[in-house]
């Protein structure tokens, strides 16, 4: 038995049927050339026929050129009693370009007699003569053995026969499903032990869904007991909890397990793959996702921090440039004095006096304790450093700002924010509407300092979140509000905190433009020099 395990990527087919999600044709050729680029063995583009989207998008796969990825087409065995040649839908297989053929059939009895209202034996003449029909044509054929494990717990003798019928046929593979995601990881690797015993030879697959959590483990399960084609989707997406998440199995195969299957070099682009795939999905990346997420190598507990600063095996399972993620320290009321340092190296500080870091780690937990929360803003938390260092040097003076909202006659609700500050010396005031009182205050802010302050262009506010923090209150409550800004090359978070949602808003954004110009001009000075 080979080391080598072969990636099957069903994202453009499988999982475009997760609920809300589609792709444009040229997104899923940008999602296609991006996974033959990582190294995918096997990229399933759907069905040729099915609608005019994916014939559109084989006519232009038809025309790439994916280095080694080899294109596949799913379809289904051939209608019952009916020759393959002549059933439109498995000639259009035989025809298209793909030189991999991927089908699927039943498997299990409740399939038969609910679904497809056939016998034992037209089922498995329907497996047989359309893998026979393929194979003549010169196409590698996958057989996907449809909700295998549901029919193998029921009746295991079929089950086989089925997949023997594949085998026999010439399937180049033959691949167990667990179409209901029901199975768990000791029960699917018994069984796939069972099938290689009871097809000596045969080379073995696995496809699982994610409906009881274990699409993951189930996948590993199975190549630990032989299966060496793995199919699954990038991030997990797919039809009700998902398929098995290939983002988390492609690691494990060589990290974990030893076992050949993505170029180490390409290993390091999995972060930005994972990425990728989901904001052209118009999702956003999971900040908690294994191996990829932004927080997968983030420590916060001063008691896991201080081993990290000893030595990172102490808290993480792979090192986190592996897959080309990264690791941080994360500064909140469970943080210690390495904690502090560690994010002060990283912000480019110098803290060498115990005293200062003290001061610091108090004044953090203090805040923390009023409810900020600065896990996800290092903006404020760099602003709040130089402040107990001393060397701040805020943008701007701040005079008073003034928030006024109106329903006009015509229904419509207007906001308008008048700021007076003092910049390098200059006493500047502005007036400006936006479509709520943090819009009006952005507009302002930059009506003010705009001129004098150029890198205020290149700043968006890309994200901005409310929360009460302490209902029972009622309109006296605590509210946080977090600002995400983006400059187009970094993002950063920011933080406010008040009984007031305008002035927390407020804080919030001062911090984020003010981190946001620094950050700004010293990429453009870099970028200079």
């Amino acid at each position: 038995m080979t080391d080598r395990v072969l990636i099957y990527d069903t994202t453009l087919r499988d999982g475009m049927q997760r609920e809300g999600l589609s792709l444009s044709v040229g997104e899923q050729m940008a999602v296609a050339h991006r996974l033959a680029e990582f190294g995918v063995h096997y990229l399933e583009a759907g069905f040729p026929a099915s609608n005019p989207k994916y014939g559109e998008l084989f006519e232009r796969l038809e025309r790439e050129d994916l280095g080694e990825t080899k294109v596949a087409a799913f379809g289904m065995t051939r209608r019952k009693h009916t020759a393959p040649g002549d059933d439109p839908a498995m000639r259009g297989l035989a025809e298209c370009f793909a030189p991999v053929i991927t089908i699927v059939g039943k498997t299990w009895d409740l399939h038969l007699e609910k679904v497809t209202k056939v016998d034992r034996p037209e089922n498995l003449a329907m497996i047989s003569e359309s893998v026979d029909f393929l194979v003549r044509e010169g196409k590698e054929v996958v057989y996907d053995a449809e909700h295998f494990f549901d029919a193998y717990r029921a009746h295991p003798d079929y089950a086989l026969d089925c997949l023997r019928a594949a085998e026999a046929a010439g399937a180049h593979w033959i691949t167990p499903c667990d179409t209901n995601g029901a199975t768990l990881p000791s029960e699917v690797g018994r069984i796939i032990a069972e099938v290689r015993e009871a097809i000596p030879g045969a080379r073995i697959g696995i496809h699982t869904h994610n409906d009881a959590e274990c699409g993951v483990a189930n996948t590993l399960a199975a190549v630990t007991e032989g299966a060496r084609l793995v199919q699954g989707t990038i991030n997990g997406y797919g039809e009700r909890c998902g398929n098995a998440n290939l983002v988390s199995i492609i690691p494990s195969l060589p990290l974990k397990m030893g076992l050949d299957a993505i170029p180490e070099e390409r290993l390091a682009e999995l972060t930005q793959l994972s990425h990728f795939v989901a904001e052209t999905a118009n999702l956003r990346p999971d900040d908690w996702a294994p191996y990829v997420g932004r927080n997968a190598f983030a420590h916060k507990g001063g008691m896991h921090v201080a081993g990290m600063l000893a030595d990172t095996r102490t808290f993480e399972h792979v090192e986190p440039e592996a897959v080309g993620n990264e690791r941080t320290m994360v500064a909140s009321e469970l943080s210690g004095r390495g904690t502090i340092l560690a994010k002060a190296e990283e912000f480019g500080l110098d803290i060498d006096d115990p005293d200062v870091v003290a001061r610091i780690l108090a004044r953090l937990k203090e805040l923390e304790h009023r409810g900020y929360h600065f896990e996800v803003a290092d903006a404020s938390l760099r602003l709040l450093m130089e402040r107990e260092l001393g060397i701040h040097r805020p943008l701007f003076d701040l005079e008073s700002y003034r928030v006024i909202s109106e329903e006009r006659s015509d229904g419509a609700l207007a906001t308008e924010a008048t700021v007076k500050l003092v910049h390098d010396g200059a006493r500047l005031l502005a007036t400006a509407e936006g479509n709520g009182p943090v819009h009006a205050l952005d507009n302002a802010l930059r009506g003010a300092l705009g001129e004098r302050v150029p890198e205020l262009a290149l700043i968006e506010l890309v994200n901005f979140k409310v929360r009460i923090l302490d209902e029972s209150h009622g309109a006296d409550a605590t509210i946080r509000v977090l600002i995400e800004s983006s400059n187009g090359v970094e993002s950063w978070g920011s933080i406010g905190v008040s009984e007031n949602v305008i002035g927390a808003s407020w804080e919030a954004l001062v911090d984020s433009i003010e981190h946001g110009v620094r950050r700004t001009a010293a990429a453009r000075h870099t970028s200079s020099a």
